[in-house]
């Protein structure tokens, strides 16, 4: 199992080469966006989010947000720890406390909030390929941090 300071220099390595593939097979948009996303996937939506990490530190006075998480999901748990599983959750998750806090901050009197989630709504719903591209930036950081950790698919999940 990888430290997580191998993990930040392995996702800091691999982010160029990554986004360089996908621009020359699909375009440098492509590119440039899931490697970006491969990125910030390896720095700050790691699976191990679940645990005080590296990671988690870097939310700052955010990191509170992922207590939850970290409370719900055990350490390189198959929900965690998982190809896809894992990737989905995690965005699953940040989208699920971003809407509740902006639902929150409008009920406060805070009135563009209703608006903001309408155009991230919007956002991704009008840029299906850009919405995409993200999503493989992140599960494929996520996979460089499965095999680092010596098996992307442990047998102990599937007896």
């Amino acid at each position: 199992m990888a430290s997580g300071k191998e993990h930040d220099t392995s996702t800091r390595w691999w982010a160029a080469p990554f986004a360089l593939t996908i621009a020359l097979v699909i375009d440098l948009e492509s590119g440039l966006i899931s490697g970006t996303a491969f990125f910030i996937g390896g720095l700050w939506l790691s699976p191990d989010l679940d645990t005080k990490s590296i990671p988690l530190k870097r939310w700052g006075i955010l990191q509170g947000l992922w207590w939850p998480y970290r409370k719900a999901i055990s350490h390189r748990s198959i929900l965690s720890h998982s190809p896809v599983i894992g990737t989905f959750l995690r965005v699953a998750y940040l989208l699920a406390i971003t809407t509740v806090i902006l639902l929150l901050l409008h009920s406060l009197g805070f009135t563009d909030t209703k608006q903001t989630i309408r155009w991230l709504s919007e956002l991704i719903k009008h840029n299906p390929k850009q919405s995409l591209m993200v999503l493989v930036g992140l599960e494929a950081s996520a996979w460089l941090h499965l095999m680092k950790d010596g098996d992307p698919l442990p047998k102990r999940w599937w007896k």
